[in-house]
């Protein structure tokens, strides 16, 4: 069986898409985690940090169904929604603007911008209800679980051996979190994070990138009255924008670039 798919990335954050609106060929093997896992893998399938399916849905332009390069489905993924709404633009699935579904709820997302295979995408987030300090960082779910730790030489971290550590730590059982570590460099933010279900350091991580954001301002590392904040991941800059108050973040916005790289058939 052949499928038709395509390469996305969102500043290295990198995606297998696939369109199947009409549910006729991934449906029988979207629950084989090994395949999944296969077609993601680096050295013997297409390489990958996720794979996304696009599908319709009855209220929606689609439903976006994310998962994780270990095969089995995740969480909401940031950049993974911004190279969605590309794709669909892309395809002439949507125009500038979009409402579509995750599995964290509904998004929207917003065209800004295009240049070829280069689109530059907003995407709108679900707010931010509950921001915990916690004995290694902050905890808050961005759509996905991120714990974020401030530290002093980003460039010296060890972002695989402490991620995971703190990934299968008992405060984060059965779930587990994603681990960001950040460091505040001439008033810009820069990122490193330990993604789980990939289970390694990625190139940058569109909810980690928005928890860091939210999380310097509750910390008091940026200006009280900055809401529009500019993050150095190893793949790229992305910008998040919000709406704080007491209670909770709103009005959250992460922008930034999504990349067709190339399309292509894989036998399965």
């Amino acid at each position: 069986m052949k499928i038709s798919f395509h390469k996305y990335h969102g500043a290295g954050n990198d995606f297998i898409i696939i369109d199947d609106r009409l549910a006729s060929k991934i449906s029988s093997i979207e629950k084989n985690h090994q395949i999944i896992a296969d077609i993601c893998n680096r050295r013997f399938g297409i390489g990958a940090d996720g794979l996304m399916l696009l599908r319709n849905h009855p209220e929606y332009d689609f439903r976006m169904i994310y998962f994780n390069s270990n095969g089995y489905e995740g969480s909401m993924c940031g950049n993974g929604g911004r190279c969605m709404a590309a794709f669909a633009f892309h395809n002439k699935i949507i125009r500038e603007k979009t409402l579509f579904m995750a599995s964290d709820g509904l998004h929207h997302a917003e065209i800004n911008s295009y240049d070829g295979n280069t689109v530059s995408v907003s995407l709108g987030m679900n707010d931010v209800k509950e921001l915990k300090e916690m004995e290694n960082g902050l905890f808050l779910d961005t759509g996905s679980p991120h714990l974020v730790k401030f530290v002093s030489n980003l460039e010296e971290t060890d972002v695989y051996t402490e991620g995971r550590k703190i990934r299968f730590s008992d405060a984060f059982t059965p779930q587990g979190t994603n681990v960001n570590f950040a460091e505040i460099i001439e008033n810009t933010i820069h990122i490193r994070t330990y993604e789980r279900g990939v289970e390694d350091e990625t190139l940058a991580c569109g909810t980690g990138i928005t928890a860091t954001a939210i999380a310097a301002h509750y910390k008091g590392f940026i200006e009280q009255n900055e809401n529009d904040v500019t993050l150095v991941a190893k793949g790229g800059t992305l910008n998040v924008s919000f709406s704080p108050n007491p209670q909770r973040y709103r009005n959250i916005i992460l922008t930034g670039p999504a990349v067709k790289v190339f399309t292509g058939e894989i036998e399965i």
